[in-house]
């Protein structure tokens, strides 16, 4: 452990060495690890707990090569062994910025999920600008906001995860 991080505690120690992972082997993870990894995310917190989160999970090949050429992070998508696709809910959404909040809470709850149950994975966004055309490939009704797509697999991704700036850099003020 650094000298940034002296507490011993594994909810810490999973957030501070939990790392975006780009690259996976072949092998399939078993659908209890990936269903394990939304049960966490479905924990996140949301306004008045309207759970927007809905979520398509993709073991398919040729529907991931089809997700994959929405975005220019294909490759990720292509070698995943499964993707997950995040959308949000707008009949049961209340507001925008507190349900994207939501989202993001999730996200982070599946992330942390996965990488304490030995996956890799990592949260694509810029296959947002194709919102519609995911919604297409994967048959779903209009009225889901695609909110992200994760990739998941067993890592193959050995580069070094990259260190963050001082904790003083992002403090404007401590009042008090």
């Amino acid at each position: 452990m650094s000298k940034e991080r002296p507490l011993e505690n594994p909810v810490l120690e999973a957030i501070y060495s939990r790392r975006s992972v780009r690259e996976y082997t072949p092998e399939i993870p078993p659908r209890e690890l990936i269903r394990e990894v939304i049960k966490a995310g479905i924990w996140a917190p949301s306004g008045l707990n309207n759970q927007p989160w809905r979520f398509v999970i993709v073991w398919d090949p040729e529907i991931r090569r089809r997700l994959a050429e929405l975005t220019r992070y294909g490759t990720i998508i292509r070698q995943a062994p499964v993707v997950i696709a995040v959308f949000l809910d707008q009949k049961v959404m209340y507001h925008q910025l507190k349900d994207h909040q939501s989202a993001g809470a999730c996200l982070q709850n599946m992330l942390l999920a996965a990488h304490a149950l030995g996956l890799g994975g990592v949260w694509l966004g810029e296959i947002l600008k194709n919102a519609d055309q995911v919604r297409q490939v994967l048959e779903l009704p209009e009225g889901l906001e695609l909110a992200a797509v994760v990739a998941l697999g067993y890592p193959n991704d050995r580069r070094p995860r990259k260190g963050r700036k001082p904790l003083e850099s992002f403090i404007l003020k401590e009042i008090g």
